[in-house]
């Protein structure tokens, strides 16, 4: 038994932050989940730009496309790409969501980061990538700005699986799990099913330690690396709450499930820090850790599966830590803000540049110099 199968047994499950073609053509991604136990998988466009833009593994998959339509634009190319990844990724781990009776195998897919700030634009689009994949195990990731709340709402009350990602703040936690009970709720109101509607809200963690730090003098170094997880420790607390509540075992009783916290970007970014700290000091029942490829290594490795995030003083201690930290200046809901809109920002630039690259990829492949796409596949 490895260090991901003990996490399983404390109630955490372990997801893998990263996808390409390269993964799944040679077998490591089934390796991954039948060894190791990985029960699900995330991307971004930050992945994907990784995956598309370095080596050849899709340009056969492009000159395929090509050939059925030369005319295609680099975004309509990239998500043909993309949606053959994820619905490959979705089969590999269909027996994962079986097993587990729907709670994990899921295997998540973003809408575009542009329309972060678009609700209409945002529903759409999750719509068309939630039939275009045609898996049930299919999370449609939603980056949770105040328009992506909204939008939440209403794709989950339309019966669609949601991971609500970028979240950096309680505050903006209690926004998602809100619109994620008003969605069942609206569901129930229609006379619609809500058993088998699956969402995580993606909680960041690494980040929030290098903005908080950053703000640190020399004075303060104890606080370094402290403040990531006290903001996860408040976030379940609250998760505790609303999931044990009356207003949520109504819902319970009809078959809904809780939407889950899953930690997100939580690879260690200071060389100082354990490189598994943020999977070691997040361990608790009912949530996800999804974890970048060399984070995950580390852990089978040598990290240790405890109940670590809620020691029996851990809200008073985390309380304690955030007022302190707001003591010496240091404004957590606008580091919040900031860490939101930056987010947004690097995925919007990530998108773009992959676009670039796959459009000047594909102009290639159509070119003489590309042999007009290997004489059409």
């Amino acid at each position: 038994m490895n260090n991901i199968h003990r996490l399983q047994e404390l109630g955490q499950s372990i997801w893998l932050d990263n996808i390409d073609r390269g993964m799944l053509d040679s077998g490591e991604l089934k390796r991954m989940i039948i060894e190791e136990g990985i029960g699900g998988i995330t991307s971004n466009p930050s992945i994907f730009e990784k995956g598309i833009s370095k080596g050849n593994h899709y340009d056969a998959a492009m000159i395929g496309q090509l050939a059925r339509d030369p005319s295609q634009s680099g975004r309509e190319l990239f998500y043909e790409l993309a949606i053959e990844d994820i619905q490959a990724a979705a089969d590999l781990f269909r027996p994962v969501y079986e097993s587990s009776k729907g709670r994990d195998g899921m295997v998540s897919l973003e809408v575009s980061p542009d329309l972060a700030y678009d609700i209409e634009g945002t529903v759409r689009e999750a719509h068309e990538l939630w039939q275009r994949v045609n898996r049930s195990n299919l999370m449609i990731k939603v980056p949770a700005t105040r328009e992506g709340v909204a939008a939440i709402e209403t794709l989950i009350a339309d019966g669609i699986n949601i991971n609500a990602t970028l979240l950096f703040s309680v505050e903006r936690y209690l926004e998602v799990a809100g619109a994620f009970i008003r969605g069942l709720e609206s569901r129930l109101e229609k006379g619609l099913n809500i058993d088998g509607i699956e969402s995580v809200a993606s909680f960041f963690i690494s980040r929030v330690d290098v903005a908080v730090d950053g703000q640190l003098t020399a004075d303060n170094v104890d606080l370094q690396g402290k403040a990531a997880i006290a903001n996860a420790r408040l976030a379940y607390q609250q998760w505790q709450n609303l999931f044990s509540s009356e207003r949520f075992a109504s819902l319970a009783a009809k078959g809904a499930r809780s939407q889950r916290l899953l930690w997100a970007s939580t690879g260690t970014k200071n060389p100082e820090f354990s490189d598994v700290l943020y999977i070691d000091d997040l361990i608790a029942p009912e949530t996800v850790n999804t974890v970048p490829p060399a984070t995950l290594d580390a852990y089978i490795d040598h990290g240790t599966a405890a109940q670590t995030l809620m020691p029996a003083d851990g809200v008073d201690q985390a309380q304690s830590l955030i007022h302190q930290l707001e003591s010496l200046g240091i404004d957590m809901a606008a580091m919040a803000v900031e860490q939101e809109r930056q987010g947004v920002e690097l995925f919007i630039n990530s998108f773009n540049n992959l676009i670039a690259v796959v459009q000047e990829k594909a102009d290639y492949m159509l070119s003489d110099g590309g042999a007009k796409g290997k004489a059409n596949g």
